[in-house]
């Protein structure tokens, strides 16, 4: 299950003990009174794919004598070839930082050597060249904008080059094989995982991923789609490619352009140097003897996305509430680059101002939960006079029905406890997705918060322990009269459940959590002190007097 899923199932089934518990629970004779941007270059559009040249088959031999490090860096860039099999060794991104606070590398070295197999390596499938290319020494060609690898002997001849785009996250690729003046279908693979290897769990967040030209959102596998076998896919995508959180490497084919993507899946080491292995994911590009496009590897920024390829956007995934998680989005860049300038502060206010508009729809709810737990003495006493029965028994439908007239009376609803919950819901998905995906907030401190993208660093983590106990004490001052002491003790779990959940959750969404009890707490304690004056306990009606 994702983490959507089982977010919204732990919500249901705390909304269920707070419904269910009541009639399910056996009931005392006398009820007990208890008291969660990095800068970025400006907007600029794709530029148009390298010219194509025709391969030369008939080139004199060409080959290295030795292995070489050619290094390519630009503004953006630092990328760190190597001639063995003309592939790259690191693809570092100058503008953002790892976990431990070095610059990223978008490689991960020891899963590249664990596997044998380094970024752009050839991968063929029926017919091959009579030499293993991913052995031999290429001719290095060095240009202002990129580097160009080259091998020739007396029948094979292989080329690949890499121009890079001066101020973009774009890399015009070009790469051909022939034998025999016969062209060798192949791609080129990236394997061992993509992105930041340094956060916790990171090949749980590693993708391959393509969009079909018809489709508004990517189609992304996991490394379990390729867990028995290599999976292919082909057409004439937009983009295609790997993904982690924030980071991208897909290729941009041409209008019409049939590219085809190879999901594959390796078994690693996790965490490095371990002895458990877990899958990660890889990627192959390409379907003809010679494939060129340009590839956007960078972050998954929106402002730069959409100045590449509007498309491109939809690598940014908001989840099922993305109709809330984009305002909550812009709302938190515009308090962060406008006012505050700390997201951590940002979330705070944001926070408060979402649950002071819903005020009024909480106070409704409270209002009618409180009329509910002072029915429970009426309740109880229907429930008493059909003590025993089955659930099959018609007699139950009775019972239902008199409990419902009762409610229906007194103008109470049943659900109103989970009203406040199922509110907060949208808000809590619109605030994970925007922490795990927005760029902006990677690497983001606040106080000893190290990211709050991601789980505090701390041998004991502070935010989520301050969260479980708010969550206690709003649980222990909400009033609960007429609720009996087993469903009550059963409403103190829910922290504890919250807390389970929440305790490897991004900093950023804990810390939207627990502002929402202690506004919560704030809320309580002014609904207490006005509600003995407008909210009177229905009594129940006077017995009449037998003969």
């Amino acid at each position: 299950m994702t983490m959507e899923q089982r977010l919204l199932l732990a919500f249901v089934l705390m909304g269920g003990v707070i419904f269910l518990s009541q009639y399910l629970l056996p009931k005392p004779p006398q009820p007990a009174p208890q008291q969660k941007k990095a800068e970025t270059a400006k907007k600029q559009e794709t530029p148009a794919p390298v010219a194509a040249t025709p391969v030369d088959t008939n080139a004199t031999p060409a080959a290295a004598e030795k292995v070489e490090y050619p290094v390519f860096e630009n503004g953006l860039y630092r990328v760190k070839f190597s001639n063995k099999g003309a592939v790259v060794l690191e693809w570092t991104l100058k503008a953002f930082k790892d976990a431990d606070g070095k610059p990223l590398n978008l490689v991960s070295t020891a899963n590249a050597d664990l596997t044998g197999v380094h970024p752009f390596a050839y991968a063929f499938k029926d017919l091959k060249p009579a030499q293993e290319l991913n052995d031999k020494l290429f001719a290095v060609v060095r240009t202002p904008e990129g580097i160009a690898f080259n091998y020739a002997d007396a029948s094979t001849v292989a080329r690949k080059a890499f121009r890079f785009v001066d101020g973009k996250y774009l890399v015009e690729v070009d790469s051909s094989v022939a034998e025999k003046t016969v062209p060798i279908t192949h791609s080129l693979v990236w394997r061992g995982g993509f992105g930041d290897h340094t956060v916790q769990k990171s090949y749980a967040a590693q993708f391959s991923v393509f969009l079909p030209p018809n489709d508004s959102s990517p189609t992304t596998y996991e490394s379990a789609k390729a867990k028995d076998a290599p999976v292919v896919d082909a057409g004439n995508y937009v983009f295609a490619g790997l993904q982690d959180s924030f980071f991208a490497a897909v290729a941009l084919p041409k209008p019409g352009q049939v590219v085809e993507l190879t999901t594959l899946s390796d078994s690693l080491p996790y965490p490095p140097g371990s002895n458990e292995k877990l899958p990660h994911i890889g990627a192959g590009l390409g379907v003809a003897g010679r494939n060129q496009f340009t590839m956007y590897l960078g972050p998954k920024d929106l402002d730069l996305l959409e100045a590449t390829d509007k498309r491109l956007v939809s690598l940014v995934d908001w989840g099922w509430f993305g109709w809330i998680g984009r305002p909550l989005f812009a709302a938190l860049r515009w308090l962060d680059s406008t006012y505050v300038h700390n997201w951590g502060w940002s979330i705070i206010i944001l926070t408060v101002l979402i649950n002071l508009a819903l005020v009024p729809l909480a106070l409704s709810s409270m209002k009618s939960m409180k009329k509910m737990q002072s029915l429970q003495p009426q309740i109880q006493a229907i429930n008493k006079k059909y003590e025993g029965i089955g659930f099959n028994d018609p007699r139950k439908k009775q019972q239902n029905e008199e409990v419902m007239a009762l409610y229906n009376k007194h103008n109470v609803n049943p659900a109103g406890g989970c009203v406040p919950m199922l509110l907060q819901f949208p808000f809590f998905i619109g605030f994970y997705k925007v922490l795990n995906v927005a760029i902006e907030l990677r690497g983001t401190p606040w106080y000893w918060v190290k990211d709050l993208s991601q789980p505090e660093t701390l041998a004991v983590r502070i935010l989520p322990l301050l969260m479980i106990g708010s969550q206690f004490y709003l649980q222990k001052m909400t009033p609960t009269s007429g609720m009996d002491p087993a469903q009550a003790r059963m409403m103190l779990l829910m922290p504890l459940m919250m807390g389970f959940l929440f305790y490897n959750a991004s900093s950023g969404l804990v810390l939207y959590w627990l502002t929402g009890n202690i506004v919560g707490i704030a809320k309580q304690l002014v609904f207490n002190k006005i509600s003995s004056d407008t909210v009177s306990a229905p009594q129940p009606a006077p017995k009449k007097k037998g003969k």
